[in-house]
């Protein structure tokens, strides 16, 4: 478990209409919310990744603010289940995603997870490791996923009562479609996966080059909070922490690629190295994978989730071994 804080599960006022709802520990899947509102009306940023946590989530929202009785704008920041499988939740409004998010929530609705969380008895050591980071949440129920009903490419505003919400595409970073949600008045920003504290990120889309100019538009902006997508609330600093992180890897990525060194050997350095009190070392396995794609041209060897998920698992279980 992170420690930090304020760093408690539920939901936190941030001032003047702006709520973040928190889920420690931030790893996989307990992911963040956001809550903008003004004049009785609201915009959240996310769902959560099930139908009962985004239940008490919008339960205790709600309870906190009449403008949380109906939400008006739903804002998916991409395209993963941990911020979409929810939606069903949030009947009547408007869900705005990027066009790119809206694609990918496509492929991997939450029927396809439900079906594979029911086979993992049979996929030995991958099926091992998404019971321990997928197992506490309920997939079975979910239903269809409403899908974004406006699509945007680049930029997009919106309005919350008088508040200007600034919607900004910032993929293919952590995904391909992410976006940021500058509340520039209040001087707010919602940056999603974007930023993880505490915790190693996961590149699923990349290229990292793309990521770290994303960061620092972050730091461009002239805001005094950020709410993360997984860990505690943010600063400017820990937008800092993270793409110093990237460029590490980037140059340590090319020392050891340029010398042959393969990168399963890369990562397992990594994972004893500057960041190793950083939680969820096995995404170094996939993040490693990534540069080397990136610094040779080539794309990453998988088909499917499920082999990246193969790859995870088998690094897993190797650093876990070595710290015992």
């Amino acid at each position: 478990m992170r420690s930090a804080a304020g760093f408690t599960k539920g939901l936190h006022e941030l001032g003047n209409g702006h709520y973040a709802y928190l889920q420690p520990d931030g790893s996989w899947g307990w992911s963040n919310s956001g809550l903008v509102t003004d004049a009785r009306q609201s915009l959240l940023v996310d769902t959560l990744f099930d139908c009962n946590l985004t239940a008490e989530m919008l339960a205790e929202m709600r309870r906190a603010t009449p403008a949380a009785q109906q939400i008006d704008i739903l804002v998916n920041s991409h395209s993963n289940g941990d911020h979409t499988f929810g939606n069903r939740l949030v009947t009547g409004a408007r869900i705005v995603a990027s066009k790119v998010a809206a694609e990918e929530m496509v492929l991997a609705g939450p029927e396809l997870v439900a079906m594979l969380m029911r086979h993992t008895p049979d996929m030995g050591r991958t099926g091992r490791f998404l019971q321990r980071i997928f197992g506490p949440f309920d997939f079975e129920g979910i239903g269809e996923m409403p899908l974004p009903t406006e699509t945007f490419e680049r930029e997009l505003t919106l309005h919350v009562g008088a508040k200007r919400v600034n919607l900004l595409e910032v993929g293919p970073a952590h995904t391909g479609g992410d976006i940021l949600v500058h509340v520039p008045d209040d001087k707010i920003v919602y940056v999603a996966d974007v930023l993880f504290v505490g915790g190693h990120p996961v590149i699923w889309a990349g290229p990292t080059t793309n990521w770290i100019k994303a960061l620092d538009l972050i730091l461009s902006l002239d805001v005094d909070v950020v709410v993360a997508g997984h860990g505690p609330l943010a600063s400017k600093q820990d937008v800092r922490n993270l793409k110093e992180y990237f460029e590490f890897l980037v140059r340590e990525c090319k020392v050891r690629y340029d010398a042959g060194v393969p990168a399963k050997d890369a990562a397992r350095e990594f994972a004893e190295g500057p960041y190793a009190k950083w939680t969820e070392p096995e995404r170094l396995i996939i993040n490693t994978m990534a540069i080397y794609g990136e610094l040779s041209g080539e794309e990453l060897p998988f088909a499917n989730p499920i082999e990246r998920f193969d790859v995870i698992a088998e690094f897993d279980e190797a650093i876990r071994a070595t710290a015992v």
